[in-house]
């Protein structure tokens, strides 16, 4: 475990802190910038506190029941949850009420892995590189499930930037990309406004002319997705093909989760050196990463956390549930390796 609380210094609204207690959650983010996934949760209803934990270049990080999936720069490591080790862990000076554990690892290459999800036959991931959906098993890097039709070949040259998924009974049912081009990275030639949202598996384009489309999920079986260039959490109306503007945030957001009627939405800092996202309608106003709380039930902002140091952009955010105080043991630290653990039985061994 890492104590980075001062390299990572943030503000934040004590609210945040309040609905944090009051859901009994964490908020798990991925910041590729900073190789962390990072842990924030509640002290008590004023105070918050941060885990970070180190990855190459996270990105999409995966839940289901007690396991968690993190992509990374050419990897999947997969993770189990024990509430029992995490009770009975040796070391003293940190003290947790779940503990994810290391359990597998998919090497797949640098494919650019973004959004991530357990689904029907294992893991499903948006493979942004060859511009397809992947699954994934010991065979081989991953397994091709399905492209846009606008893509005619898998090759590994980013051509639309696929980037999110939402799934719907653990299968992949909409995705988004940043543009409609079958070309080495054509996506950047028109950024703030060439992106798309795509039916799976039918390909058919539900919305297009989008301004950065990113993290759509399915909320109370309706479609949300963030659109990031202009700041604008929006709920679509599939069937008609159109969608509302629920809330508007000044900065680029991207990433995204919901629990108990509040939406957690991740915020990135701006690169005003990057030709392609100096030109964003938002990039004035993206002078900082943070996560932003908004109540589903009045589409307000009610809270937001601010990164002052370290973080400045942020991929993707999850929510962990029924937990106050979560760790992680990454594999490239070896206390991983004293413990043991079966259906029945959990138990550490003493390292002399």
């Amino acid at each position: 475990m890492e104590k980075e609380e001062k390299r990572f210094k943030i503000k934040y609204d004590k609210s945040v802190a309040q609905v944090l207690t009051e859901i009994k959650s964490v908020i798990a983010i991925s910041t590729y910038q900073a190789s962390k996934v990072i842990f924030i949760g509640a002290e008590n209803n004023t105070s918050l506190f941060q885990i970070p934990i180190t990855f190459k270049k996270p990105m999409g990080i995966a839940l289901s029941d007690n396991k968690m999936a993190v992509t990374t720069l050419d990897e999947i490591q997969i993770f189990s949850d024990s509430k029992i080790l995490a009770k009975n862990f040796p070391y003293n000076t940190e003290i947790f009420d779940s503990l994810y554990l290391p359990r597998a690892t998919y090497y797949c290459g640098l494919t650019d892995l973004h959004d991530l999800s357990f689904g029907k036959g294992g893991l499903w991931a948006v493979n942004t590189r060859f511009s397809c959906i992947s699954s994934f098993d010991i065979n081989y890097s991953f397994i091709p499930r399905w492209k846009p039709s606008f893509i005619t070949e898998l090759t590994p040259q980013d051509r639309c930037h696929l980037n999110g998924m939402a799934m719907i009974d653990k299968t992949p049912a909409f995705v988004t990309a940043l543009s409609k081009t079958n070309t080495a990275e054509g996506w950047r030639d028109n950024i703030t406004k060439g992106g798309v949202l795509i039916k799976v598996p039918s390909g058919e384009i539900i919305l297009d002319n989008l301004a950065m489309p990113h993290s759509p999920r399915i909320i109370n079986d309706e479609l949300y997705l963030l659109l990031s260039a202009r700041g604008e959490v929006i709920k679509c109306d599939v069937k008609n093909k159109k969608y509302e503007v629920l809330t508007k945030i000044s900065g680029f957001i991207r990433g995204m989760a919901f629990y108990k009627n509040y939406l957690f939405v991740g915020l990135s800092k701006v690169r005003k050196t990057s030709k392609t996202f100096n030109k964003l309608p938002v990039s004035e106003m993206a002078n900082y990463a943070g996560i932003v709380v908004i109540d589903l039930l009045t589409n307000k902002i009610i809270g937001e956390i601010t990164y002052q140091t370290t973080v400045e952009e942020i991929y993707d955010v999850q929510i962990l549930t029924n937990t106050l105080k979560p760790g992680l043991i990454s594999p490239d630290d070896e206390r991983h390796k004293l413990a043991v653990t079966t259906k029945n039985i959990s138990f550490w061994k003493k390292n002399k």
